[in-house]
C-alpha cells in the first residue's frame, strides 16, 4: 500500500511526471549537474520542470546578474528620486485648473485597483502563481505550466496588462499627433494666404518647441514600453501555448532584463527631453553642465511679477 505524499500529489496535479523522484535528488543530479540540482526535493514543486532539464549555469553568470541588478536598482533610485525631488519641490500642482483633487483621487484608486489583482492573486496562488524563471535568479508569473486554468490566466494578464494599455497608447497618441499635424497644416495654409512666413511670434514659437519636446518625451517612454514588454509577452505566449523548447534559460533572461532596464531608464529619457525639468535640474545641480534656456514665457512672467512687487512696495 503506497503512502500519500503531498509533494508528489501536487506535482501530478500540475502535469509533471515525477514518478521516479530519486532522479531529481541532489545525489543523482551531480554529473552532469542540471539546474536546481541542489534544491530540496520538497521545494521542486515551486520550479517549472522545463528549467530542470537544462545544465547548471556557470556561477559567473549569477554573479554578473547580481551586479547588473544592483546597477538597475541604483539607477532607478537615482533617476526616479531626482524626478520626485524636482517636481515635488518646484513644479507643484501641474494639473491645477485641469484636474480636481477628487478626480485625481479617483484616478489613483482606479490605477491601484486595476494593477493590484495581478500581483496579489499569483502571490497568494488564488489564480496563477509566481515561479523562478530563466537562471532561477528572478521570479515571474508561471507561463510554463500547461493546465487550462494557468493558460487562461496567461491570456487574461496578456489582455489586461499588454493589449489594453497598448491599444490606449496607440489611440490617444495617434489623436494627439493627428491634431498637431492638422493644426500646423492649417497655420501654414493661412500664412500662405496672408503672404507671411509664419503667424506665430517668437514667444509662441518657443512655447510650441517646448510642447513638442515634451510630447516627444512621452512618445519615447511609450515606445520603450512597447519595445521592452513585447518580447516578454511573446515569450509568455510561447511558454503557455507554443513550443517550449524555444525557451532556453539564456533566451528567457533577455526579455526579463529589458523590462527591468526600461523601468530605470524612463526618468533619464524624461530628463533629456523635458525642458522645464532640465531648467530646474540645471539650477539645483549646476555641475551637470546642462545647457538649457528657460522658456521665454516663464522669464517674462517672472519679470512681470518682480516689477509688480516693486511698484506696490512702500517707500522707505
Amino acid at each position: 500500500m503506497s503512502t500519500y505524499n503531498p509533494v508528489i500529489f501536487k506535482m501530478e496535479l500540475q502535469g509533471i511526471d515525477y514518478s521516479n523522484l530519486s532522479l531529481f535528488g541532489p545525489d543523482a543530479r551531480v554529473a552532469p549537474r542540471l539546474m536546481g540540482w541542489n534544491v530540496p526535493v520538497e521545494e521542486l514543486i515551486h520550479i517549472p520542470s522545463h528549467w530542470l532539464s537544462f545544465p547548471e549555469v556557470d556561477p559567473m553568470m549569477h554573479y554578473s546578474l547580481g551586479l547588473l541588478y544592483c546597477f538597475f536598482c541604483v539607477a532607478a533610485l537615482v533617476g526616479n528620486g531626482l524626478v520626485i525631488w524636482i517636481f515635488s519641490t518646484t513644479i507643484a500642482r501641474p494639473f491645477h485648473g485641469r484636474v480636481t483633487r477628487g478626480r485625481a483621487v479617483v484616478m489613483l484608486v482606479f490605477v491601484w485597483a486595476y494593477t493590484l489583482p495581478w500581483a496579489v492573486m499569483p502571490a497568494l496562488e488564488i489564480w496563477g502563481r509566481f515561479v523562478p524563471e530563466g537562471y532561477l535568479t528572478s521570479c515571474s508569473f508561471d507561463y510554463l505550466t500547461k493546465t487550462p486554468e494557468n493558460q487562461f490566466f496567461v491570456v487574461t494578464i496578456f489582455i489586461f496588462s499588454y493589449i489594453l494599455p497598448m491599444s490606449l497608447i496607440i489611440y490617444f497618441y495617434s489623436q494627439i499627433v493627428s491634431h498637431v499635424v492638422n493644426h500646423e497644416k492649417a497655420l501654414r495654409e493661412q500664412a500662405k494666404k496672408m503672404n507671411v512666413e509664419s503667424l506665430r511670434s517668437n514667444q509662441q514659437q518657443n512655447q510650441v518647441s517646448a510642447e513638442i519636446r515634451i510630447a516627444k518625451a512621452a512618445i519615447s517612454i511609450c515606445f520603450l514600453f512597447v519595445a521592452s514588454w513585447t518580447p516578454y509577452a511573446v515569450m509568455a505566449l510561447i511558454g503557455a501555448f507554443g513550443n517550449q523548447a524555444l525557451l532556453t534559460p539564456g533566451a528567457s533572461m533577455i526579455p526579463a532584463l529589458t523590462c527591468k532596464f526600461v523601468a530605470c531608464l524612463d526618468p533619464y529619457v524624461y530628463a533629456i527631453s523635458h525642458p522645464r525639468y532640465r531648467v530646474e535640474l540645471q539650477k539645483r545641480l549646476p555641475w551637470l553642465n546642462i545647457d538649457e534656456t528657460q522658456p521665454q514665457s516663464e522669464t517674462t512672467s517672472a519679470i512681470t511679477t518682480n516689477v509688480s512687487t516693486d511698484s506696490t512696495g512702500t517707500p522707505d
